[in-house]
Parts: C-alpha cells; sequence; structure tokens
C-alpha cells in the first residue's frame, strides 16, 4: 500500500495536465468534477497509505519512495522521493480532504464565471505543489513544491485580473513570499556546503558535525521563509489582500495549503529546533506578537473575508508559539483543527457573498439567519470552534498549545490568552453584524433589492462541504484529548517523528485542568463581550478606530519607507544615471562614430582623377621611403 504514496500527487497532477489540455472542451460543470474526482482519488490513496503506515510497528513507520534521480551534478545528488512517514500523511490526508471539499463547493460558486475551467486547472496544480512540499524527503525538492504553492497563489489571487485590485494583490503576494524564499534558498545553501547533502534524514543524522551557531542560522533563515510563507510578522500584509481573489481560493490558501506550509517546515526541521534555544525563542515571539497584533486588526475590519484573513494570521501565530515552545503536537493538533473551521469559515462567508450577489460589507448585511438558516448555523459552529467554546474543536487544540506556552513563559501565555479573548471578540462581531440586527441589506439595495431575488442558502453542492466541515470543525478535538494517555491519539501517532525533540508539559494534572477552565472562561468572556456590544447593533466607530482599520499602519509604513523612496530611486536612475550616464556613454560612441564615418566618407569623391591621383601619390611615398632606406 505504501508504494502507491506517488498517486497522491499524480492524480491532480494529471488533472491539472488534462484540464489545461481540454478543459474548455469539457466547460461547465464537467471540468470542475473531473478537477473534484482527482483531488478526491487523491484523498482515497492517502487514507490508504495512512492505513498501510498505521499497520507498521511504530518504530517502522517511515518509508521512502525513491522515483527517480532528479539532480546527478558533482556531489549534489537529489532525488525525487517521497518521505511517508506520520506527518507527512497526517498534513496529506487534511490536505486533500479539505481541498477536495472546497472543489466541491467551486463548482457551484464558479459557475457564471467565463473562465471556469481555468479555474480548476490552477485549482489542481495548487494542491498538487502542496503535496510536493510535504511529500518530498529532501529540502530541495520541497522547495520546488514550496515555490509552486507560491505561482499558484500569485495566479488564482489574480484570477480576476481584470481589477486592478486583483492584479496588485497577486503582485504583492509574489513578491513578499519572495523575500521568505531567499531566507529557504539560504538555509539550502548553508546546509550543503556544511553537510553535503539536502535529504532530510541524512541531515538530521549528521546534525553533530555542525556547530550551535550554525544550526542557529539555518533554523532562523529556514523560519524566515515560513514567516513570508505563513503570513508573520513583518511579512504578513500580503495575506489580507489576497481576499481579492475568489473565495474558494481564501479558503483553500487558508485551510489546506499556502500559509500552512512554514508551520509545517519547522515542525519538519524540528530536530534542528531543538538545538537551537535562542531561535526557539525568536519564534515563539513572533508568533505571540503576530497572533496578538493580527487578532486586533480583525476586530474592526468590516470586509467580511478580511476578518477571517487576520484571523488566519492571528492562528498561525498561536501554532508558531506552540513550534517554540517545543509543542510540536500541539502545532499540528492546531492547524489540523484550523484547516476544519477556517475552511468552513470560508466557505460559509462565500455562501454569503453567493447569496448577496458579492456583496462582502458586513455593515450591509444583517439579519441573514432569518433567510440563509442553514449558513447561519454552520457558521455559527465554525465561529464556536475558533472561539474556543468547549466541546468544540479549538478549545482542546489551542488550550494544548497555551498550556506549553505556560510551561514555556507565563509572560507569552499572557498575551495568548488575552489574543483568546480577542478571538471569541472578533469572530462574535462578524457573526452578529452578518446575521443579527436589522436587515441593512435591503436599504442598501443588495440581495433582496428590485432587481434581485431574495438571498437563500445554497444548493447541495455547495451545502455538503459546510455540513461535512461543520461536523469535522465540532468533533476534531476527540483526535487528542487529554484525559487518559490512551486517549492521545495524534501524540502517539506523530511520535516516531518528533518524540525525541517534544517538550512535555510540567503542570500537574490538577494545573492542567485549571488552565482548561481558564480556557472557556476565556472564550465565553469574548463571546458575551461581542453579543453585548454587537448582538443588536451594528454601528459603533468607536470600537473600530482608525488605525485598526488600517491595520495598525504597517502597510503605509511599507509604502513611506520602502516603496516611494524605492520609486523614487528608480525615477532618479532612470533620469539621472539610465538617461544621462548609460544612454549618454552609447549614443556618445555612436555619435563618435558617426562622425568619423563622415569624415572618412569625404575621401570618397566618386572621381577616378582623384583615385589616380592618390595612387600615384602613394606609389612616390613608397619609392621614397624604399630610397631613404637603402641610402642609410
Amino acid at each position: 500500500m505504501l508504494h502507491a504514496a506517488y498517486l497522491m500527487i499524480l492524480f491532480p497532477l494529471a488533472g491539472f495536465c488534462l484540464l489545461a489540455m481540454f478543459g474548455r472542451r469539457l466547460g461547465k460543470p464537467r471540468a470542475g468534477w473531473l478537477a473534484t474526482a482527482m483531488v478526491a482519488a487523491s484523498f482515497v490513496v492517502s487514507i490508504v497509505v495512512v492505513a498501510g503506515l498505521a499497520a507498521r510497528p511504530a518504530g517502522q513507520r517511515s518509508f521512502t519512495q525513491v522515483l527517480f534521480t532528479w539532480i546527478p551534478v558533482g556531489a549534489l545528488h537529489v532525488k525525487v522521493g517521497l518521505l511517508i512517514d506520520p506527518l507527512s500523511m497526517t498534513m496529506a490526508l487534511f490536505v486533500t480532504g479539505v481541498s477536495a471539499l472546497i472543489h466541491l463547493y467551486s463548482i457551484e460558486y464558479m459557475d457564471h464565471d467565463e473562465q471556469f475551467p481555468k479555474f480548476f486547472v490552477y485549482l489542481n496544480l495548487f494542491v498538487a505543489s502542496m503535496l510536493v512540499l510535504v511529500l518530498a524527503d529532501n529540502f530541495l525538492f520541497s522547495f520546488l513544491g514550496w515555490e509552486g504553492v507560491g505561482l499558484c497563489s500569485y495566479l488564482l489571487i489574480a484570477f480576476w485580473f481584470d481589477r486592478d485590485s486583483a492584479a496588485t494583490a497577486g503582485k504583492k503576494a509574489f513578491v513578499v513570499n519572495r523575500i521568505g524564499d531567499f531566507g529557504f534558498l539560504m538555509a539550502m545553501l548553508l546546509i550543503f556546503t556544511k553537510l553535503g547533502t539536502l535529504d532530510y534524514q541524512d541531515v538530521f543524522a549528521r546534525l553533530g558535525q555542525l556547530s550551535h551557531g550554525t544550526i542557529t542560522a539555518i533554523v532562523l533563515l529556514l523560519f524566515l521563509g515560513a514567516v513570508g510563507k505563513s503570513a508573520q510578522l513583518p511579512l504578513f500584509t500580503w495575506l489580507p489582500d489576497a481576499m481579492e481573489g475568489p473565495t474558494p481560493v481564501s479558503a483553500l490558501i487558508h485551510a489546506a495549503t499556502m500559509v500552512t506550509a512554514g508551520v509545517y517546515l519547522m515542525v519538519r526541521v524540528s530536530p534542528m529546533l531543538h538545538l537551537a534555544s535562542g531561535a526557539s525563542l525568536v519564534i515563539a515571539a513572533v508568533g505571540v506578537v503576530t497572533a496578538f497584533v493580527a487578532a486586533t486588526i480583525a476586530c474592526a475590519q468590516d470586509d467580511v473575508k478580511k476578518v477571517l484573513a487576520y484571523s488566519t494570521v492571528s492562528q498561525l501565530g498561536y501554532m508558531f508559539l506552540a513550534v517554540g515552545t517545543g509543542a510540536y503536537v500541539a502545532a499540528i493538533f492546531l492547524m489540523i483543527c484550523h484547516a476544519f473551521y477556517k475552511g468552513l469559515l470560508f466557505l460559509g462567508a462565500g455562501s454569503i457573498i453567493h447569496g448577496l450577489h458579492d456583496e462582502q460589507d458586513l455593515k450591509r448585511m444583517g439579519g441573514l439567519r432569518k433567510v440563509m438558516p442553514f449558513t447561519f448555523v454552520t457558521f455559527g459552529i465554525g465561529w464556536l470552534a475558533i472561539a474556543g467554546v468547549p466541546p468544540f474543536a479549538a478549545f482542546w487544540s489551542k488550550g494544548d498549545v497555551l498550556l506549553g506556552a505556560f510551561s514555556y513563559s507565563p509572560a507569552l501565555y499572557a498575551l495568548g490568552a488575552l489574543t483568546a479573548v480577542l478571538t471569541a471578540y472578533y469572530m462574535g462581531r462578524e457573526l452578529f453584524l452578518a446575521f443579527y440586527g436589522p436587515e441593512r441589506w435591503r436599504k442598501a439595495g443588495v440581495g433582496g433589492g428590485e432587481h434581485h431575488a431574495e438571498p437563500h442558502d445554497p444548493s447541495w453542492v455547495m451545502k455538503l462541504p459546510l455540513l461535512l466541515l461543520a461536523g469535522a470543525s465540532a468533533l476534531a478535538g476527540l483526535i487528542n484529548l487529554p484525559f487518559h494517555p490512551s486517549w492521545d491519539f495524534l501524540e502517539t501517532w506523530l511520535a516516531p517523528v518528533v518524540a525525541k525533540v517534544l517538550v512535555h508539559s510540567t503542570v500537574s494534572t490538577v494545573g492542567r485542568w485549571e488552565l482548561a477552565l481558564g480556557d472557556a472562561v476565556l472564550a465565553f468572556v469574548g463571546v458575551g463581550i461581542a453579543w453585548k456590544l454587537w448582538g443588536k447593533r451594528w454601528d459603533l466607530p468607536s470600537l473600530e478606530p482608525a488605525v485598526l482599520r488600517a491595520g495598525w499602519g504597517i502597510d503605509a509604513m511599507y509604502d513611506r519607507v520602502i516603496a516611494q523612496p524605492g520609486t523614487a530611486l528608480a525615477t532618479f536612475m532612470a533620469a539621472a544615471v539610465d538617461t544621462s550616464v548609460i544612454d549618454g556613454v552609447v549614443n556618445g560612441v555612436a555619435r563618435a562614430v558617426r562622425a568619423t564615418g563622415d569624415s572618412v566618407r569625404r575621401l570618397q569623391t566618386g572621381f577616378v582623377r582623384s583615385y589616380a591621383v592618390g595612387v600615384m601619390l602613394g606609389v612616390v611615398l613608397l619609392l621614397v621611403w624604399m630610397l631613404t632606406r637603402a641610402v642609410s
């Protein structure tokens, strides 16, 4: 069964090729069904491979499948190989499962779009690239998938490129991610220079050959790559703008691909991270600060998707907090739960936008629970899950993250706990603005206006993914319960990969229950504040200061500090250097050649007698020179 692992990548890759060649001929909705079937087949293969892996003893749950040699150059031998272990297969399961549901949802959501087949071409390639990233057995092959998801994010964020905002957002995502990719590249160069290999297993086996400083440098460079890909401070500004793409793209990026890549990479290199305590502190600090900053920004956003975008940045910050404190299982646990409830929330937001004919402003919604009850219930489950209300998913997974933070540093825990309150608050604000209060969409002329049908729930094609993700969001916490050692299934499953480097909490059993009770209180406090403020009201500008609406001015600061000076420098270089110096030299050489040609051209009179005189004069001069030489 393990030898079928390559099919996980092959199916969506085949879907990409088939749709690229025949997508237009297939048309709607057949192109969408083909793409969905390919990703669903990949999910089935993932289940089969996981079953085969689980049948092995815990110590033998690692299998490398080498497909062919990719780069045989000198000392550099890179193979296209797949590393099948509990970590990679955990990622593959939720990547393919959630992606299949998003593909299915997209069939109806994108039905109106003229570029329907092309959308699914990109979507299949996106999933294939993510699977390459998580299944690769070496850094360079992972980097191929890393760049593949970066390319696909650009193509999909800028899918509606005829809109300036979408085209700009796509370019912004591409450029910002290149900053992070520089770190990944430098880390690979340093690893190969020091160890002569890029295979994960070989690198981890030779860590004893590296100094502490070298390991720290490698980890920090890889973390730079993760900061770009997973949208952490200071490189998170591309992700909120990525909402310009179609809503299923937002769901795919946030729930199953792209932004989870950085967290996966850091857990994959946990043997290195375990030896670099200084780097771990940096990762934890960046994560918790990002979580808090993004949560405050989300409290003041009016775009239904931007609230969720900043929420993703915040949740990813929690995951990096877990990674930095050595709670690697908690990081993966939260990543899985986040995939379910964030996929649900984005698809729920898509249902709202679809029902309101592309309206995204929360202040122009309200009262939708009466006309869209299914969307309301499923979105509400996603809200309770991300808020950490027991017994929903994030209560368990986020609780594990905060437990690890408490053991590592009370200061990190305090900031993480405050962020948990904000999470429950801003998600409650979003739900109440959309589904409660007066039906503002009527007055705004959307949805049930004079020319539009009444907002309503979507068909089963969009409902089924919402229903399944709602169930997963409610029940995902069951995969790693703390009540009994035999109930922590995820930790037991991941033990062959992270057991040697996992930092176990020193908090007593009583202390853990107290922290769990505290987590529940934090969630209810946030929910209560949101209901008190927004349950019956929708216009409270004093709670939405301009500084938070503008994302703490971070984008504007980048514009002033980097973009504007860069533009001014480019303008100066174009005018002063390019025009005056470079063009001046080129044009000067051209003028000199032309002047020389004009001068020489005067010798060409076209009269035979002039040429005869010249020849005779030349003969005379030659004779004089020869006589002079003979006399001397």
